[in-house]
């Protein structure tokens, strides 16, 4: 049983991602029923918490459905990373995420995310300081160093659990790389395999499908997985990576009935919580992903795009189930 702090996620759990954008509440509580075992909000800004800003205050919005959930926060500033955790706290989570992975730009640029990859001392005092800021479990997410020269993610994982943290989730790609390239687990294997490493070691990158789950389970011996990307608009691949888990010799794939019915309830929750042009001008990240690999459907994904009329998208989608019901 895997577990961080007394909260009980199986024997190997499957974890969505934290992404800016997209997993917001209306997407997690659809991966919640693909089999998601834990979930994150998307990352929020230490300061912006702290100002009170809308954008920031509102990712704090989570249900008792998708539990266990953590809430993830960045920033530069510990002082203000403490006082995010309190605030975070407040909305009664599950545990504390930290980031020490986003690579973006206006992230980096600012001291926080990956750029605490280039200064160990404040990445092992600001952890301990939220650690010490709050009696929920926590965690962080990181990479495997800033570049290939500065691959340090296995000389720190111990110092990194000394300060309490109950979990580790390592994205096998360096800050530099983006999201480029291959990603190297060997790393995370070698942390995994370090007898002294008592929490448990999530892997991430390049994570496609429920066939490169079990290879890195098995290659890795990770005590779990975080899937990002590749469920975006493909929340199924939960539901498909644990019957393959199983045994189960039988992995569907969902007919174009069932993605335009999972796609249309998702955009009216996302409309519900957001307004019709927010809502739906956020869901074309998703859009493509529902319907990846249909032939000739280039010209519904360009309509898809342009609409912010729910009844015209809803009408789009219902033409889309019928043009491509023999998919």
């Amino acid at each position: 049983m895997v577990k961080i702090g007394d909260i009980e996620l199986g024997e190997f759990p499957l974890l969505l991602a934290p992404m800016e954008d997209i997993t917001d509440p209306p997407f997690r509580k659809i991966c919640k029923r693909f089999g998601a075992d834990l979930m994150y909000t998307e990352f929020i800004s230490s300061e912006g918490l702290i100002r009170d800003a809308i954008k920031s205050t509102r990712k704090l919005n989570i249900s008792d459905e998708e539990r266990p959930i953590g809430i993830q926060i960045f920033g530069h500033d510990i002082d203000s990373m403490k006082r995010a955790t309190e605030l975070a706290e407040a909305a009664k989570p599950d545990l504390i995420d930290i980031n020490f992975g986003c690579p973006v730009r206006k992230v980096v640029s600012k001291g926080a995310g990956a750029a605490l990859l280039t200064n160990i001392p404040k990445m092992i005092e600001m952890t301990k300081a939220v650690v010490n800021s709050t009696s929920l479990p926590v965690t962080l997410k990181t990479r495997l160093g800033w570049d290939d020269k500065s691959k340090i993610i296995a000389d720190i994982a111990e110092r990194l659990q000394d300060t309490g943290i109950k979990a580790i989730t390592i994205h096998a790609r360096t800050r530099a790389q983006i999201y480029s390239g291959v990603a190297d687990w060997t790393l995370i294997g070698e942390i995994k395999n370090n007898p002294r490493i008592h929490i448990p070691v999530f892997g991430n990158g390049d994570i496609d499908d429920y066939i490169t789950a079990s290879e890195m389970r098995k290659r890795y011996n990770v005590d779990g997985l975080m899937i990002g990307r590749a469920t975006i608009g493909n929340p199924w691949i939960f539901e498909q990576t644990i019957k393959y888990f199983n045994n189960e010799k039988e992995i569907s794939f969902p007919c174009i009935a069932e993605r335009v019915s999972v796609c249309k309830e998702h955009l009216i929750m996302s409309v519900a919580m957001k307004g019709e042009r927010t809502g739906i001008l956020e869901m074309r990240k998703h859009f493509n992903g529902y319907f990846k690999g249909i032939r000739n459907f280039k010209s519904f994904k360009i309509s898809l795009l342009q609409t912010t009329n729910l009844v015209e998208t809803e009408e789009l989608l219902s033409k889309i189930e019928e043009l491509f019901k023999e998919i």
